[in-house]
């Protein structure tokens, strides 16, 4: 009785498109209509019919292939693709000279955003290298110059944050990635003229790339179904650490040259501002505002994603803080911010010092060494987009997938960090850098959602606040690895410490967090 029922729905729904987009049959089986009545009664009940047998077919194949992609017939009729290996007539007549589905080119364009973000960010990382020796920095300044970028980041992502959620991703990210790119432009100057104004420009540095995550994933719950949102964020993530690659590679090969330090900063900047033109034409805020996207991929959008008020019926209901604080999802979320931004940006920071300071091997091969993590985080960021994709769609509730991705990204990284300690190679360190940083990439698929699933029209906010409390510990974590390195001579005691608020935090995250609407 349900397949019947599915099929007879579908079977409505593909006749009355038929009658719409074919236009010459209706006409002909019109024509003449006042001379020959009896005739063209005949003809026409005869299309009717012909129309439903197919409408009934295709009802019938949506059926088979929903039950094949555990999905229900609708959705799949929205997607206007038989799995299988069948198109529907709907679909090809509606894409046509469409080559790929709007929202895949959000991502793209995102995921190259994240991919610059990162990068300039890694620029400094290594750069300040050759810096530090021209300049005589010790271990603890050196904190400190890394640290400077977060003193801009953590004011902007409270800030970022509550424009996201009012204005949308598209003006604030373009304004974000045109700022941080004039900023990466002057660094080069700054260095060279003082020590202030390079602090300076650094922290505006940070204070326009504050604005990328909460951008990002706001934009991407707008354009993607709610069981494509992991994949779609894990895409534009792993962008992110590819700009690690980038940037760790690169950054080396050009100081080398005769241009000199200015080399990698003039080039990603240029990217930066290229990007801009591409971004500021090609993208809208919402999918029903893009004069691009088919009717097709926008009903597969909208059926996929509960409806959420208008932006400007958001902006005047802004929860308070006090509000968002009274709830232990929201810790659970700011906890496990913190906790990965500790560890991120402690290995981002130091991962070069570390492999030049530890195994005494030169800037280029430390480059090398730290490069690889990175390029394997990006893969399994996407491969943990896509399980939890694959789990929601086969009916594990969306609050056992996060704690089980969410346990993942730090029970990993956390062991392997301890067996770090104990590490006698660079060939043995970077295998459990690698393991360490491919497994945190699971709490994209963790708290990094969650916060659209426990407050989705305030995400940007909450994102924000959370992402304020774990810049802060960044900025501890990366000053306070230099004062260890300067008082204890190694890296091991602060990578035990990283190691046991690893673990803290996954019983905090399994006890508290939901994966359910609060706000």
């Amino acid at each position: 009785m349900a397949i019947e029922a599915s099929v007879n729905s579908l079977q409505h729904s593909s006749c009355i498109l038929r009658f719409r987009r074919n236009p010459i049959a209706n006409r002909k089986a019109f024509l003449g209509f006042g001379f020959g009545f009896r005739h063209n009664e005949i003809r026409c009940e005869n299309i009717r019919s012909s129309s439903e047998s197919q409408g009934r077919r295709r009802g019938e194949a949506v059926v088979v292939a929903a039950r094949k992609r555990n999905q229900s017939p609708v959705r799949c009729a929205a997607e206007g693709t038989l799995f299988g290996g069948e198109e529907t007539e709907a679909m090809t007549e509606e894409v046509g000279t469409m080559m790929m589905p709007e929202r895949r080119k959000v991502v793209i364009l995102t995921a190259c955003m994240m991919c610059l973000c990162n990068a300039d960010r890694v620029v400094m990382s290594v750069a300040v290298v050759p810096l530090a020796e021209k300049l005589g920095w010790s271990s603890s300044f050196l904190g400190v110059v890394q640290s400077s970028f977060l003193w801009g980041y953590i004011f902007s992502s409270v800030i970022g944050g509550a424009l996201v959620d009012r204005y949308g991703g598209k003006q604030v990210l373009a304004w974000g990635v045109a700022l941080w790119s004039l900023a990466t432009l002057l660094t080069p100057w700054a260095a060279a003229h003082s020590t202030l104004a390079l602090l300076c420009v650094r922290a505006f540095f940070g204070l326009a790339e504050g604005v990328a995550l909460p951008s990002m994933t706001t934009l991407l719950s707008r354009w993607f179904p709610t069981d494509e949102r992991a994949s779609a964020v894990g895409i534009s993530m792993a962008g992110f650490h590819m700009g690690n690659v980038v940037g760790l590679l690169l950054t080396p090969l050009m100081l080398s040259t005769s241009i000199g330090i200015s080399g990698p900063f003039i080039l990603f900047a240029s990217l930066g501002l290229l990007w801009v033109s591409t971004w500021s034409s090609g993208v809208t805020n919402n999918p029903q505002d893009s004069p691009f996207i088919t009717r097709s991929e926008l009903r597969l959008i909208q059926a996929g994603k509960p409806v959420h008020p208008p932006a400007n019926i958001m902006a005047k209901s802004k929860p308070s803080l006090r509000l968002l604080l009274s709830k232990l999802p929201t810790w659970a979320i700011i906890f496990a911010n913190v906790t990965n931004n500790w560890g991120y940006f402690v290995l981002l920071s130091w991962m070069p010092v570390y492999f030049q300071t530890v195994f005494n091997v030169n800037l280029k091969q430390a480059a090398w060494f730290s490069a690889l993590p990175w390029a394997t985080m990006a893969v399994s960021g996407y491969f943990a987009g896509s399980a939890s994709d694959f789990l929601i769609r086969t009916g594990h509730s969306v609050t056992s997938v996060r704690k089980i991705m969410q346990s993942i990204g730090f029970m990993g990284p956390g062991l392997s960090l301890l067996c770090l300690n104990y590490a006698k190679t660079p060939s043995c360190a970077a295998i459990f850098m690698t393991i360490a940083l491919s497994l945190s990439s699971f709490s994209q698929a963790g708290f990094l959602l969650n916060m659209q699933d426990i407050a989705p029209q305030y995400a940007g906010f909450l994102h924000g606040i959370s992402n304020c409390a774990g810049t802060l510990a960044a900025i501890v974590s990366t000053i306070g690895t230099g004062y260890f390195v300067q008082w204890l001579g190694s890296f091991q005691a602060f990578l035990t410490v990283t190691t046991f608020l690893y673990f803290a935090a996954t019983v905090f995250w399994i006890l508290f967090a939901t994966g359910e609407r609060v706000f």
